[in-house]
């Protein structure tokens, strides 16, 4: 499951640098339970996801992060497992759907320069100022250019009052020497960069200055040169010289005295001023190699010829969050056997027990598993932009996130309610109808089940791609524990008879959407 600030559109500067929130913590939950030894009550085999997900959430993996060889072989073990079973291959070659993505980094050819009528300031990559090439997912792109005469917006407390359009307002994140050390701390904090961000926006200056203290500004500068060496990778088609940059440019700086982009008195005087005669010019160049990221797809075709060419999708995201650096006590590989090995090799299972079945579903099952959910969501997003099959053709998708903890008969469904015009309520009622007549049913909690509650759970994960194409969903969940996103993210932490549980659920209901006379939709 994607971070929350990831997936509601957080302040990020291209390739991950975080300015704006602290990722999510995880809500409290329960102590994890012992495993359960019981066989599962259906066709799913206990011993058969153990198998898969010891190799899947190994070491050997090293944390199947997107953009990086170990998610490639994440998606080629579920391909091989694929044509073990004989599913069809359903990607644009083979079982593999090429998700583009690339590496953008600063190149040392951009450029940033003050001129006044007395000569020129070159101010420095790194060291002097930071463009920001993007503000995280779903956010209009900031642009790499920028030219106009520079104005001081003081702190950024009231810019209406300025003349600031087409022109390079400069701020600083902070306040005036006056304020006390508590008052101070809280005006240079990160999470002030978006507030004033979005004062100055709707100006439309032709650039946005924001200038930090020294220390903070050393720390983002010094996460971006790592991630920049790193190569975060980004979507291609976020990500071309040609795509459309309809904010001002954006740019973090340093406040320092002396610097040509205050005025000559600051930092006693701090009221904003027009800083006459002097001019920004800018230019942000990116460099670009493109990056190895596949979703793996599979069909099973379904038994009656007049339905077999509408289906029901079943997802799960392959990718993790890879090496964690900067952690004690040896381990550093986030395994994510639960996030979201559990649902990559529940879909597995439901793929080996839909095939041994004599009579298959009426419609076709439809198999998906995204890439480079916990960059933001981009794989699923491709596959509903770029579809194998057509995309009208999908009657539902059937989500799994993260389904193999806390209690063991509890689970999450997200969906039925929190998508929007009631396009999901009917697919509820049949997965509630469904798991009424489980031998054990489960005890449905739907706190989450809604676009404002604080979590944003319905935003987190890959059905969200689906349910802006319409498609109805259900996200099935068994929440978020203390190991998210964290290297004790083990197997040895798995409810294997629940994860199975889960899986037969999430097919049973996937069978009853299957052989309907009609699609599913509002009720």
């Amino acid at each position: 499951m994607t971070s929350k600030h990831r997936a509601r559109f957080a302040f990020v500067a291209g390739w991950g640098l975080l300015v704006s929130c602290a990722q999510s913590p995880p809500s409290a939950s329960a102590p994890v339970p012992a495993r359960s030894e019981t066989p599962s009550d259906g066709a799913i085999s206990v011993d058969q996801l153990r198998s898969d997900l010891s190799v899947f959430a190994s070491d050997s993996f090293l944390g199947r992060e997107a953009g990086t060889p170990n998610s490639v072989r994440a998606a080629q073990f579920i391909a091989s497992r694929l044509g073990e079973l004989g599913l069809e291959p359903a990607g644009d070659s083979g079982y593999l759907q090429r998700v583009p993505l690339v590496r953008e980094t600063l190149s040392a050819s951009s450029t940033f320069r003050v001129t006044t009528p007395n000569g020129s300031t070159d101010l420095v990559l790194w060291n002097d100022l930071i463009p920001i090439p993007s503000l995280g997912p779903q956010i209009p792109l900031p642009s790499l250019n920028a030219a106009g005469d520079l104005v001081f917006a003081g702190y950024g407390d009231d810019p209406s009052k300025l003349n600031v359009r087409g022109k390079v307002v400069v701020v600083v994140n902070g306040g005036p020497a006056t304020l006390d050390s508590l008052r101070r701390a809280e005006a240079e904090a990160a999470d002030k960069i978006p507030e004033r961000l979005g004062k100055l926006v709707p100006l439309e200056p032709a650039a946005i200055v924001i200038l930090l203290r020294e220390s903070l500004f050393r720390e983002y500068s010094a996460r971006a040169m790592q991630a920049a060496n790193q190569g975060e990778p980004t979507p291609a088609w976020n990500a071309s010289e040609t795509a459309k940059r309809p904010l001002p440019m954006i740019l973090l700086g340093v406040a320092r005295e002396g610097s040509p982009l205050l005025p000559g008195n600051w930092p006693k005087a701090g009221a904003a001023s027009s800083l006459t005669g002097r001019r920004f010019s800018g230019r942000a160049v990116l460099e670009r190699a493109d990056v190895p990221a596949y979703n793996v797809v599979a069909i099973l075709r379904g038994r009656d010829a007049s339905r077999a060419g509408s289906f029901v999708a079943f997802g799960a995201h392959l990718d993790h969050v890879g090496i964690q650096r900067g952690v004690s006590g040896g381990d550093s590989i986030a395994n994510g056997a639960d996030d979201d090995g559990s649902g990559s090799m529940a879909l597995l299972g439901v793929a080996r027990s839909l095939v041994k079945r004599a009579e298959k579903p009426k419609r076709s099952t439809l198999f998906v598993w995204h890439t480079a959910e916990e960059k933001g969501l981009w794989g699923s997003e491709y596959f509903t932009q770029h579809p194998t099959v057509p995309i009208d053709s999908i009657v539902a998708q059937l989500n799994a996130d993260m389904i193999g903890r806390n209690d063991p008969d509890s689970l999450y469904l997200v969906g039925p309610s929190a998508a929007p015009n009631g396009q999901s309520r009917q697919l509820g009622a049949v997965a509630d109808s469904v798991n009424a007549k489980l031998a054990r049913p489960f005890k449905i909690n739907r706190e989450w089940d809604s676009p404002t509650h604080p979590e944003q759970i319905y935003f987190r994960s890959d059905h969200y791609s689906y349910a802006q194409r319409g498609i109805p969903i259900v996200f099935f969940t068994s929440g978020l524990h203390a190991d998210y996103h964290k290297v004790s993210d083990e197997v040895s932490r798995i409810d294997f008879g629940k994860l199975a549980r889960v899986a037969e659920f999430m097919m049973e209901t996937g069978v009853a959407v299957g052989n309907m006379d009609t699609r599913v939709g509002k009720r």
